[in-house]
């Protein structure tokens, strides 16, 4: 049962989520893509953490991070694609009152946690690249794990903040939500209450978490480029570039579509882009980080091969 009466209101009980498409050829087409792009993603994150493991010549700061970062894209794609390709495969999607909190605090939660990883990453670099005789002390066990418990810290509270809000909203009949996951702005759209306020704060929240995070990377790689530019050596300079670039190619694919999804102006795009680029954020990141950095980082390729060779030789 979809509504209960509540005093003089109409209460909520489950949504309906109408998804990418509803021709049933493509939706087929969709969900063979999906599962395999999901099935990719599992693979290669988790064979991204169970090499980093293994491998005691990746046991430093810049592996710590990107095993947590792998973690936690497990984490996005999880939160919405089983979901996902179930809804492919029925007639009528719907998910609960209390699924639907759980999957936009979860959302919530990866999403702003990656971003804070992002830039401990950032800040690694800088610190192995600029001060390279202070790095075991500035970059020690304990300020990589303080980094970490901030980052997930940090996407805890703005998850709550989210959570909360969805708490507090009045739904008065309505319930279909033009997506394929319960996301923020269209769930507002359903609200019959005032949430002028609430809106502030999330907006203020997942705000102040992109601005932090971007001003941190934006300074660690202009010390970073800085320094680079300043060596003598071109083997040098090669091998300080090549610690950065599947980094950089991380965060650019990273931010690119999370300024096109929640900065760029609603009226510069329809909500068909928007579904597109939430897929892209959502389903197709998470898959491509581990294949990022496993093709651009000689130092987690040399890693494989060896893991490879012991395997085939023990």
């Amino acid at each position: 049962m979809a509504f209960l009466e509540d005093g003089n209101h109409t209460a909520v009980t489950e949504f309906i989520l109408l998804g990418l498409t509803d021709d049933p050829v493509i939706k087929v087409i969709l969900f063979t893509i999906i599962l395999c792009i999901y099935l990719v993603t599992l693979t290669g994150n988790l064979s991204t953490i169970l090499l980093i493991r293994v491998s005691s010549q990746l046991h430093h700061p810049m592996y710590f991070f990107l095993s947590h970062l792998a973690s936690v894209d497990i984490g996005i794609s999880s939160s919405v694609t089983p979901n996902m390709l179930v809804h492919f495969l029925l007639e009528r999607n719907t998910i609960s009152y209390l699924g639907c909190a759980i999957q936009l605090g979860s959302a919530a939660f990866f999403g702003s946690t990656e971003s804070f990883l992002l830039a401990a990453m950032a800040y690694d670099r800088f610190m192995a690249i600029c001060n390279p005789l202070l790095y075991p002390t500035k970059m020690s066990t304990q300020v990589c794990i303080q980094l970490l418990v901030g980052s997930y810290v940090g996407g805890f509270l703005n998850a709550s903040s989210f959570t909360l809000s969805f708490f507090t909203f009045l739904f008065c009949g309505p319930n279909r939500v033009n997506h394929f996951f319960c996301d923020f702005t269209p769930l507002v759209e359903l609200s019959c209450s005032d949430n002028s306020v609430l809106l502030i704060l999330d907006s203020f929240s997942a705000g102040s978490i992109i601005v932090i995070t971007v001003f941190v990377i934006a300074i660690s790689y202009t010390y970073i480029l800085i320094t680079i530019l300043k060596m003598h050596s071109t083997e040098g300079r090669h091998k300080a570039f090549s610690t950065c670039t599947s980094h950089l190619t991380a965060v650019t694919v990273f931010y690119g579509t999370v300024t096109f999804i929640y900065v760029m102006p609603k009226s510069s795009y329809s909500t068909d882009q928007n579904k597109v680029l939430s897929v892209f954020y959502m389903v197709a990141i998470p898959m491509l980080n581990p294949l990022i950095y496993s093709l651009r980082n000689n130092e987690i390729k040399t890693a494989l091969k060896r893991q490879l060779n012991k395997t085939t030789f023990s």
